[in-house]
């Protein structure tokens, strides 16, 4: 018997386990194949939508953010005005007391303790008075807006303070405007001395 004849049964047909193989391989043989402009579209189409779906979760992102931002900056603006408001109604009723009120130490003493009421609510918020007078003039918390020659005090040293300046935490609110000391200017020749020379 040839070679040939065992890839065959007795009756001559082609075995099964061969007839199934040839048929793989025509299959393999008839299917198209892959197009690579197709895939690459495809892949095109898939990046497309995973990077619309990261800009929209982005944008969704940005408004949270902001509208968080917001919600957070009216609730600071209540939280202060909620703390004012008792010092504002206190204020009222000192100045309708004023009106009607024939003792001015009685005045004072009610403005003094407004006042007070008002630093400590400042002091609630962390809010602070820039400390000046006495202190060397610091540009990053003072405004100097005038400076005097004297003597009396080293020079670039605060010595009057026109209006407060505040500090809440670590950052400045408002810069304390305030007057610094200089040295006097040096005295080229005493007075008459100029006729002296002139004399001599």
């Amino acid at each position: 018997m040839t070679e040939k004849d065992v890839s065959r049964t007795e009756n001559g047909n082609v075995s099964p386990e061969l007839e199934t193989e040839a048929e793989a391989l025509l299959e393999a043989e008839e299917a198209p194949a892959e197009d690579p402009l197709a895939q690459a579209q495809l892949e095109a189409a898939r990046l497309k939508d995973m990077w619309m779906r990261t800009a929209a979760e982005f944008d969704n992102f940005r408004k949270r953010s902001r509208r968080e931002a917001d919600d957070a900056k009216k609730q600071g603006r209540e939280d202060l005005l909620r703390e004012l408001l008792p010092v504002f109604d206190n204020l009222e009723r000192g100045v309708q007391s004023a009106q009607r009120a024939q003792d001015v130490k009685a005045v004072i003493d009610g403005m003094q303790m407004i006042l007070k009421q008002f630093e400590q609510t400042l002091g609630k918020l962390d809010i602070k008075k820039v400390v000046a007078v006495g202190t060397p003039f610091d540009p990053a918390v003072h405004e100097a807006i005038q400076q005097v020659e004297t003597d009396q005090h080293p020079s670039g040293t605060v010595i009057f303070e026109v209006q407060p300046g505040y500090i809440q935490g670590e950052k400045l609110l408002r810069a304390a405007m305030v007057v610094v000391a200089k040295a006097p200017a040096s005295k080229t020749g005493a007075p008459g001395s100029e006729g002296s020379d002139n004399a001599s």
